[in-house]
């Protein structure tokens, strides 16, 4: 009875391998693959693959999104279209890599370059079968888009001047750069349930924001037995979005040997024990909240005997010094405007430690620079200066080892690529996120509000060009990509009602940020307003500020001294939409009645709904795990058979409608609903099964035989379904959507 079924089946599959193997072979004679590395090779094919089956209806619509997510290629508010984002390394590009960017940017995108907050660089406007081709020509020197965005190890952010900050302690750069590598590709964060996000500060000022950061590192050197070893001071738990944490700290001092370690057995407790059906309460700082902060760090310290490696080793050299471009005199050594440049010199100029040269930071109002401008850049610091240029945590670019005699000759470039603006990480300096520009989570529009505050500083309060304890940070909604809760003046976009009328709106949150001795806060939430008056708010606040500050009054000193109520009753006759008339209805940027438009956000993993589709993913995870093992990388294969139980286990729990949130949760649930059932009778209790995982070190021995019971565990399960399958008629079980997340 059901072998038609069957044989239709294979007759597909066939079809589908065939298709696959037809695409594989056109994609990989289409393209120089050359320059790119045997990783890279793959990760483009495989997704070249995974769009024609999305396109051919063989592969399901929401695996395909949690896939590309991972992939770099995040769907936009516009329909059909697409955002490409690279993962950049503490920021790092070479002159040779800019120009690709604006390259590829000019020919697949809109020609324009997007800094983020979290040093990566996006393309926006993207067809999706023309992501393959992008990441193609950008693997060829060296960029990739693997794990920028999605459930991953987002990208490793860092203080740009690292290497050439005067206070440094020593560089982090290659401390990043052995993060980035070791987790890149590795089983253990490819399906966790939220985003993980890493930082390292290069000196107690903390200008890399860690104290809000899942990781955070800080260096340390320490005297142990006559001897300066280097560390760091570790914390965890960090965060911004609607209910923002500052994180706790770990270790005074950790050895640099053990930071990827504990970073490793974290994220395992955090994969294991971590919330996944409730999005907002997924990320490491709900789990230590849940736990508590002794409790987690127990389970931390209990899962290091599954890892590989208890110290690992760091290339210090791996990320070197870069030295100054040629000596060549400038044409000329007088600057255009004498008294811009001088602005320019106290606002964009600093010494390096290096005594002699100077480093650059350009300020990019909104993150963007077109392709023909970022080209005309990158050869001007290829010849001027040295060939490593960082993108910066507030949307900007630095270049460093410039000698001091052609500082005016650059102003001068610079000035004429309209790169030379003024008031670098100043109050002037704004950082937003795209919002309603291009974001389906966009609620109003940040780019507008920012524009326009920048030209009330200019125009109105041009003296706090200079002004840098005082930053201004706006995001398009709660969800804090423009990081507002780590500004001393923040705003984030909502909507208040007017009768029937939805208004945009703004929330006002006060005091955060670092202050000088490097003390991170979190904002305070104020009031929120109709987003026109932000502006009237603004000018009241800086008002309020300059007359009663007391003298030599920090700003978040003030706001504390002052208090939440306060402000409130500062700012409460703003909120009055009974005298909304006119354009005040509308949002920035726009010449019509606000129409609220919030779609589904993709920044996390989303949800399958055939039992069948799971059990796939079950069967790959074993897969990979086998590969693993061939290859020798016993950690790694144990974790690819512990994800097979786990997903495997999931499946069937889904086929009887039980909820899945937590790994952990789901391996006690099988116990329950499967083993004491009788349902499967491989195991007695199927805890001690799964979590073998953190009773044995990762030896060969144990590898295979892991793989062996997981294997076995999974044909049962297979065979299970099947049961299942010919009860039911050969129809797949629908899931509820929200019992899916783990």
């Amino acid at each position: 009875m059901n072998w038609p079924f069957r044989r239709s089946a294979g007759r597909a599959n066939f079809f589908a391998l065939w298709l696959d193997f037809k695409n594989l072979f056109y994609m990989s004679s289409s393209y120089d693959f050359s320059t790119v590395s045997a990783a890279a090779r793959k990760d483009i094919l495989e997704l070249d693959r995974r769009i024609q089956a999305f396109k051919d209806g063989r592969e399901d619509e929401e695996r395909f999104r949690h896939y590309r997510l991972t992939r770099g290629v995040y769907g936009q508010r516009q329909l059909g279209v697409q955002m490409f984002r690279t993962k950049i390394p503490f920021g790092k590009i070479t002159s040779e890599q800019l120009i690709r960017l604006a390259d590829v940017s000019e020919k697949y995108a809109t020609g324009n370059l997007h800094m983020t907050t979290r040093q990566n660089i996006q393309m926006h406007y993207v067809k999706l079968d023309d992501s393959p081709k992008i990441w193609t020509e950008l693997a060829q020197v060296g960029v990739t888009a693997r794990e920028a965005c999605g459930n991953t190890v987002r990208n490793l952010t860092a203080s740009a001047n690292a290497g050439i900050d005067p206070d440094e302690l020593f560089d982090v750069s290659p401390y990043v750069f052995a993060v980035y590598e070791y987790f890149l590709r590795n089983p253990i964060c490819q399906d966790m349930g939220r985003k993980i996000k890493p930082a390292f500060s290069s000196s107690d000022k903390d200008s890399a924001f860690t104290y809000f950061h899942d990781f955070g590192f800080i260096p340390r050197i320490k005297e142990i037995d006559g001897e300066e070893v280097r560390g760091f001071k570790v914390v965890v738990g960090g965060g911004l979005g609607a209910v923002s944490m500052v994180a706790h700290d770990a270790y005074d001092f950790l050895p640099e040997d053990e930071i990827i370690p504990f970073m490793e057995a974290t994220i395992r407790v955090f994969d294991r024990y971590g919330e996944r059906e409730k999005r907002m309460k997924a990320r490491m700082k709900f789990l230590i909240k849940k736990l508590g902060f002794e409790t987690f760090m127990a389970l931390v310290e209990q899962e290091r005997t599954a890892l590989p490696n208890h110290k690992i080793t760091i290339d210090t050299k791996a990320v070197e010094i870069p030295d100054p471009a040629p000596y060549q005199a400038a044409p000329t050594q007088t600057p255009n405007d004498q008294d811009a440049y001088d602005l320019w010199l106290r606002t964009n100029v600093f010494e390096q430690k290096q005594k002699g040269f100077y480093a650059v930071q350009i300020r990019l109002p909104l993150g963007d620079i077109d392709a023909n401008r970022a080209r005309k850049f990158a050869r001007l610091v290829k010849a001027y200066a040295a060939d490593d240029i960082r993108v910066t945590v507030n949307q900007g670019l630095l270049i460093k080892f410039l000698r001091p005699e052609v500082l005016p000759y650059i102003f001068n470039q610079l000035t004429e690529l309209n790169l030379a603006k003024p008031g670098f990480n100043s109050i002037s300096d704004i950082t937003a996120c795209p919002g309603t520009d291009t974001c389906a989570l966009g609620v109003t529009n940040s780019t507008g509000l920012a524009k326009h505050l920048e030209e009330v500083i200019q125009e109105e309060y041009p003296v706090l060009i200079e002004e840098s304890d005082i930053k201004i940070k706006i995001s398009g909604c709660m969800n804090a990509c423009g990081q507002h809760m780590a500004a001393q003046i923040g705003f984030h976009g909502s909507s208040i009602k007017k009768g029937e009328l939805v208004v945009p709106a703004m929330q006002i949150v006060l005091g955060g940020g670092v202050d000088d001795s490097g003390e991170g806060f979190i904002a305070q939430k104020i009031i929120k307003l109709p987003t026109k008056r932000i502006t009237e708010a603004f000018r009241t606040i800086l008002a309020d500020y300059e007359n009663e500050a007391q003298e030599g009054e920090y700003y978040n000193q003030y706001v504390v001294r002052q208090g939440r109520r306060y402000f409130y009753d500062l700012l409460k006759h703003l909120a009055d939409v009974t005298t909304l008339k006119g354009t005040e209805l509308f949002d920035w940027g726009q010449d019509h009645a606000y129409l609220q438009e919030i779609g589904v956000g993709e920044c996390a993993g989303v949800a399958l709904d055939m039992v069948g589709t799971i059990l796939m993913d079950a069967k790959e995870k074993w897969q990979q795990g086998s590969e693993e093992l061939g290859a020798g990388e016993w950690a790694r294969s144990i974790y690819g058979s512990y994800l097979t139980f786990v997903v495997g286990a999931k499946a069937l729990l889904l086929s009887k409608d039980v909820k899945c949130n937590t790994h952990r949760g789901i391996i006690s649930d099988f116990n329950t609903h499967f083993i004491e059932t009788g349902d499967l009778s491989l195991y007695s209790d199927f805890n001690e099964v799964v979590l073998q995982i953190n009773q044995n070190p990762p030896s060969e021995a144990f590898a295979r035989d892991y793989s062996d019971q997981a294997k076995t565990f999974l044909d049962k399960v297979f065979a299970i379904r099947e049961a299942q399958l010919q009860v039911a008629g050969g129809v797949g079980k629908l899931v509820i959507g929200h019992y899916y997340k783990a």
